[in-house]
């Protein structure tokens, strides 16, 4: 079922204090026991993605993650951790009404924040 809505992104490196240019993220819809690839895509210089992660095409009820790849973009900055603590940090969420859904990231190297934005 397609709807009006979409569903965007947004990085925030605070270790840096800059937006996370260059983060790989990816988008899966949880079908019970097991998810369906959607979309791949990397932050622009803004930290968000070029293009909604769903958009009114694609836009549908569900049950979402994204999987932000954290100790990839930590790694490629030079980040040296002596024990690197997150990898890829997955957020679930439920899409429910025809609205847009924005799921920004705060990340440090040892801690994440999300909330549904607007």
């Amino acid at each position: 079922m397609a709807g009006s809505g979409r569903l965007t992104t947004h990085v925030l490196d605070t270790m840096h204090g800059k937006p996370a240019r260059g983060m790989r993220i990816e988008l899966l819809f949880v079908h019970g026991d097991h998810n369906h690839h959607i979309a791949d895509s990397y932050t622009n210089e803004d930290g968000r993605v070029d293009q909604p992660l769903l958009d009114e095409e694609r836009f549908q009820h569900g049950e979402f993650e994204i999987h932000f790849h954290v100790g990839q973009y930590f790694e490629r900055l030079g980040v040296e951790l002596e024990t690197p603590f997150l990898d890829v940090v997955p957020i679930r969420f439920t899409i429910s009404e025809d609205k847009h859904y924005h799921v920004p990231l705060l990340v440090s190297p040892f801690a994440y924040s999300t909330y549904r934005g607007s």
